[in-house]
C-alpha cells in the first residue's frame, strides 16, 4: 500500500488534471473545478496544489508556446503521473471501503 499524503483538495485538483488529459492548466482546472463543485476557488490555491503535487511526483507539468492573447506569456501544462494515477485509485480504494461499511439506515 502506498503512504503519500494527498489532502481533499489536491485531490479534486488531481482528479481534474487527468480527467482534462493535455488541456489541464491553472485556469481550465479552476474552471472544471468550480464547475464540478459548485464552489469557487483562488487561482493561488490551485497553483500552489499543482506545485506540491508536482514536487510529490503525482504531476508533470510543460510550458505551451508563446501566444499573442496571452502577451507572449506561456501556459504552463499538467499531465497526471504514473505515481499520481496510483495514489488516486488507492485514495478510491480507501474510501469504497469505507463506505460500503457504513450500515443501512431508514429515515423515518
Amino acid at each position: 500500500m502506498l503512504n503519500h499524503s494527498l489532502g481533499e483538495f489536491q485531490e479534486l485538483v488531481l482528479l481534474i488534471v487527468a480527467t482534462l488529459k493535455d488541456e489541464a492548466y491553472g485556469v481550465s482546472i479552476l474552471k472544471n473545478l468550480e464547475k464540478e463543485t459548485g464552489k469557487k476557488f483562488n487561482i493561488s490555491a490551485i497553483h500552489m496544489a499543482l506545485k506540491r503535487m508536482e514536487e510529490k511526483g503525482f504531476v508533470e507539468s510543460t510550458f505551451g508556446g508563446i501566444t499573442n492573447e496571452r502577451e507572449g506569456r506561456r501556459k504552463k501544462y499538467y499531465v497526471i503521473t504514473s505515481l499520481g494515477r496510483s495514489v488516486l485509485d488507492q485514495q478510491y480504494e480507501i474510501r469504497t471501503k469505507l463506505y460500503h461499511k457504513i450500515p443501512n439506515t431508514s429515515i423515518n
